[in-house]
């Protein structure tokens, strides 16, 4: 059974990465900025962390949640947390692409269940069921029972969901990918030097196992 498991997830993770790899979109064209509190090599102070802040590497995650390969990386990147455990600080940063018409709301819902803390288990409903709600014309009302399943309370989702402090911090992130040179999702940083994409998780966690190493 464990190596059926594993065998899944390998085909998972080589589907995600063809698609990275041959389909991920280039970036929108989008005006700069000439400052910002985000940067790639340091954690902003209303930055989405799983792990502990103080962490000396530093993982950040530029992700739509409606990009297929998106979805297929989530898994590696939630066990790369529980296997550095302490030593690592992952942050997931939204770059919603145009093209995808829900990723936006998407990462609006991610940070309203995070006003309630619980960013992180919208997070991994919303990637887990993406097929479920990614073809449908209309995916409020999906999020809306994701949060109600998360026992967030409703009436404060959906202010929060419709808020111009949501949708600011989701477009200050989106610009700060696009500062950072972000030409498709998921990429990744890693103590502010891009991280080329793994093929499979022992890559994963043999590269950022070299870093922890490095930077101790």
């Amino acid at each position: 059974m464990k190596n059926f498991i594993v065998f899944g997830l390998v085909i998972a993770v080589a589907a995600g990465a063809g698609y990275y790899f041959f389909f991920a979109p280039e970036r929108p064209d989008a005006p700069e900025e000439k400052s910002s509190s985000f940067s790639i090599d340091a954690l902003a102070e209303n930055d989405n962390v799983k792990g502990a802040r103080d962490a000396k590497t530093i993982f950040i995650e530029y992700s739509d949640f409606q990009c297929p390969a998106c979805a297929a990386y989530q898994p590696l990147v939630k066990q790369l947390a529980q296997d550095f455990e302490g030593k690592l600080a992952i942050t997931y940063r939204h770059f919603p692409l145009p093209q995808h018409k829900h990723a936006k709301l998407a990462a609006y819902a991610s940070e309203a269940a995070g006003k309630q803390g619980k960013f992180w288990e919208m997070h991994d409903t919303i990637f887990e069921t993406q097929k479920e709600w990614s073809s449908k014309n209309d995916t409020r009302d999906v999020f809306i029972g994701y949060a109600e399943k998360l026992g967030l309370d409703r009436a404060q989702f959906v202010a929060d969901i419709d808020s111009d402090e949501v949708a600011e911090k989701v477009d200050a992130q989106y610009k700060s990918g696009t500062r950072a040179k972000v030409t498709g999702t998921p990429m990744f940083y890693v103590n502010g030097e891009k991280f080329d994409t793994p093929r499979s998780y022992e890559d994963f966690k043999t590269a950022i196992g070299e870093v922890i190493s490095k930077a101790q």
